[in-house]
């Protein structure tokens, strides 16, 4: 329900009257020097109830039900408080609350189901919303979030970067749409963009570490939700909008979102456009590494020649080929807003259409010469279509054991086409039905809690001829609960959840397998698998957690977390038989074993029981949120046992464009060009550990300076190091706020990574400079924002670790974006 100071003073006006009837519950809510706080928000918790503070900071709720309730008050710029009470016959009076001001951001967290903020949660989160959003958005999720504590991007190209929480990603990090999945190919491959927009979004949640309490066992690593108002749940009116342009790829962006109501209908609809073209880089393409490694198979008989060469081999320089994109989208939803909550739904369409950077395919054309050589590349391009429907609903009840009924389902039809040259090569299909139905019950013996059920069908299907995994479907319902109580200072979370995964495989992949790689020349050496059959795989994963939070002193808070988690292996870990060039890889699944002959190897049906991912995962948190310096620093311990991953091999196979007659894998001193390296899925015992810290210092009213960090080590247990692992990086930050501008200076490190993984190369270290000004306008809606920004100024030349394109795609170069967004 809109709130407004106005209609907030009338209401106060009456309670302070005595004319409004019994169990009602008043107070003030106050600075430390004792000013009164205007439009604090006072809310009971687990209710729709919640009132704005007058100008003298007063606050009433009116009729409420007896028995005990939790008031939760936020105000911009202070510190959350929380209160409990016991509304009895009489009205309460005196609900007095002293917020003390703070520099750091404090966010409500609508990613876990209990009531939760960024200081109050045992597991790390971060939380992005406001002008923070507007500023860090970007293209791809990964690109919007990279700059995150703890969190580094895939980075597969500007078009198709994914978040990494911590060093994992894939199939361990989960991306939602307003706590449901978001059901798209990401994370079968890093050359699949999420199909999640940010440009409509409110906030954008990080959790940190094992959500698979909240979220099922693809969480193990975390989860990251995107939050918008596609189903309203209040009566507010507003509209947003955004008009964008950018240097670097020439690229123009617009996005509105509105909402309207009438009577106790809510209504939502926003759309987004966005057209770029390939974006420029500092210098060449290739890296001058993997140029190097080229030149060592080949020989030139003069120096001159060589020179001639080079600039070719290099390949493009300014822009990087293939990295252009456009995208669009839309979304309407309604709902009926009752007095104890809301029923919903949405529908939303989404369009994207990018280029592949290292996925386009060469040929060949040789004269009788070899020095007369020209090659033609072919565009490869993305396309993908996306429509999801949601449905959601809470209602909240004031009488009886049960507190709150919420439900989510979703259904979603993702279809991912690889068009070659104008003809479609591989088609991805993705279709889900997903649905999660929280029950909360009413606090007893001072215990909060709520239990889950979650329900979760896909049906998967790769097609054509670069389509490496099997036509699938996976199956998953799960029950979890979770608990939380205070005892004095210290909140204590306890949690644990059960699931039942089931995956089936078509068999017809085995045989089309052995297909593709016979040849009339080697029938002795034909593959076997046809002969094989895919067993039902079947998983009961189970989590455990215990956290708390301890105030051991005003402002000052530990938060400590252990758990226990499993993650079931997802049909690519498992049926994956093919090449697979978005990573420039033959990528073979964990039911599959390698049978060597000679110099040659088979691939061929293995055991078909599989154990487990187990993660045992700790971590502490220490933060200071009270007063002119904040800070979070933390550290963690993830063991992680039968740990999937792509192993590395000897063997090299035919890629998908290959015409040559091989009908054998063969070894790596052997392997023609072209060929694609073998990788399979195995499971090993690996450790993981790091440290994140961020340091927000208010120098005075205007200036504020933020220092943060954060190293990720992850290795195998027996010796090794696990690829594409984020190297250590520090930042500085710069803030200065006035009354109608403000302005952003940060510094951003690279470290140089060398704890690499065979077949991994060093990656050097580099610094990127940004800047962002925004200029404050009055008078055109509630707020309007003129903004500039500069990214990369110094024009360097950086290379992603985590990319599997680091030697072909590195980052953008200098570049600026400037626009205007507001609302009213």
């Amino acid at each position: 329900m809109k709130l407004s100071p106005i209609a907030t003073a009338c209401a106060l006006s009456l309670a302070y009257s005595n004319l409004a009837g019994a169990q009602d519950v008043s107070g003030v809510v106050k600075t430390t020097e004792g000013q009164p706080i205007v439009n604090a928000k006072v809310a009971v918790v687990n209710s729709k109830k919640q009132v704005l503070t007058d100008n003298q900071g007063r606050f009433v709720f009116t009729d409420l039900a007896k028995g005990p309730l939790e008031l939760h008050v936020v105000a911009e710029n202070f510190s959350h408080r929380n209160k409990k009470l016991v509304v009895t016959e009489e009205d309460i009076s005196g609900v007095n609350f002293v917020l003390a001001p703070t520099v750091m951001e404090i966010i409500d967290v609508h990613a876990t189901p209990l009531h939760s903020s960024t200081i109050e949660s045992a597991l790390p989160v971060n939380v992005i919303s406001s002008d923070e959003l507007r500023t860090k958005q970007a293209s791809t999720l990964g690109e919007t979030l990279k700059n995150e504590v703890g969190v580094h991007s895939t980075y597969f190209g500007p078009v198709a970067s994914s978040p990494i929480i911590r060093g994992l990603d894939g199939p361990r990090v989960l991306v939602t749409q307003n706590g449901l999945d978001a059901a798209d190919a990401s994370r079968v491959g890093p050359d699949h963009v999420v199909a999640s927009e940010t440009a409509t979004a409110q906030q954008i949640e990080v959790l940190r570490g094992p959500a698979t309490l909240f979220y099922g066992s693809g969480a193990i690593g975390g989860v990251v939700n995107v939050v918008d108002d596609r189903v309203p749940t209040s009566l507010d009116d507003n509209v947003n909008y955004m008009f964008k342009h950018n240097t670097v790829a020439s690229e123009d962006e617009a996005s509105i979102s509105l909402n309207k109501s009438s009577g106790q209908l809510a209504f939502h609809l926003d759309g987004f456009w966005r057209d770029g073209e390939d974006y420029k880089i500092p210098g060449y393409a290739e890296s001058i590494d993997a140029h190097d490694d080229h030149d060592e198979h080949e020989e030139h008989d003069e120096h001159d020649e060589h020179e001639e060469h080079e600039e070719h081999e290099l390949g493009a320089k300014g822009k990087l080929p293939n990295s252009a994109a456009k995208a669009s989208g839309f979304t309407v939803g309604s709902s009926y807003i009752l007095d104890n909550g809301f029923i919903g739904f949405s529908y939303g369409k989404l369009s994207r259409e990018y280029g592949i950077p290292g996925h386009s395919h060469g040929h060949d054309e040789h004269e009788d010469e070899h020095d007369d050589h020209e090659e033609h590349e072919e565009s490869v391009y993305g396309d993908l279509e996306q429509d999801r429907i949601q449905l959601l609903s809470e209602l909240t009840f004031d009488q009886g054991f049960i507190n709150k009924v919420s439900s989510k389902v979703a259904y979603t039809d993702y279809q991912h086409k690889e068009i070659e040259n104008g003809e479609v090569g591989t088609v991805f299909n993705n279709e889900m039905t997903e649905a999660r139905f929280d029950v909360y019950h009413q606090a007893f013996e001072g215990w909060k809690g709520a239990w889950t059920l979650h329900y979760k069908h896909t049906d998967f299907e790769a097609l054509g001829e670069e389509a490496f995994t099997p036509p699938s479907k996976t199956s998953s319902v799960a029950l979890a609960w979770l608990e939380e109580k205070h005892f004095d200072d210290v909140l204590l979370q306890l949690g644990a959840r059960i699931e039942h995964v089931e995956i089936e495989a078509k068999d017809s992949f085995i045989e089309h397998d052995h297909e593709e790689h016979e040849h009339d020349e080697h029938e002795e050496d034909d593959h076997h698998e046809d002969d094989g059959h895919f067993e039902k795989q079947s998983f009961t994963p189970v989590s455990l957690s215990a956290g708390l939070v301890w105030d051991y002193q005003p402002g000052y808070n530990l938060g400590f977390s252990v758990a226990y988690a499993q993650r079931a292996p997802s049909a690519a870990e498992l049926f994956s038989n093919g090449p697979h060039i978005g990573t420039n890889s033959f990528e073979v699944g964990a039911l599959y074993e390698l049978h060597y002959e000679g110099e040659d190897v088979h691939v061929e049906l293995g055991d078909q029981r599989l154990e487990l991912e187990t993660s045992t995962n700790l971590d502490i948190t220490w933060r200071k949120f009270e007063g002119d310096l904040g800070f979070v620093v933390g550290a963690f311990y993830n063991q992680i046992d039968d740990f999937f991953f792509q192993g590395e091999t000897v063997f090299f196979a035919e890629g998908a464009h290959d015409h040559d007659d091989h009908d054998e894998e063969h070894a790596e001193d052997e392997h023609a060009e072209g060929e694609l390296p073998i990788y399979l899925y195995q499971q090993r015992d690996i450790e993981m550990y790091g440290l994140e810290a961020e340091v927000v210092y208010q120098w005075s009213a205007n200036l504020r300076s933020t220092i943060f960090g954060d190293y990720t080590r992850a290795k195998l247990k027996d010796g090794g190091n696990l690829p594409r692992i984020p190297p250590m990086r520090v930042g500085a930050q710069f803030d200065y706020l006035a009354d109608q501008y403000s302005a952003q200076l940060s510094v951003s490190h690279y470290f140089k990574q060398d704890d690499i993984a065979p077949r991994e190369t060093d990656t050097e270290a580099y610094t990127l400079v940004d800047v962002n000004f925004n200029y404050y306008l009055e008078g055109i809606g509630d707020d309007f924002v003129i903004f500039v920004k500069g990214n990369n100024l110094t024009d360097e030349e950086a290379r992603v670790h985590t990319s599997f394109l680091k030697d072909i795609a590195p980052l953008p170069g200098r570049g600026v974006e400037f626009g205007i967004r507001g609302s009213f």
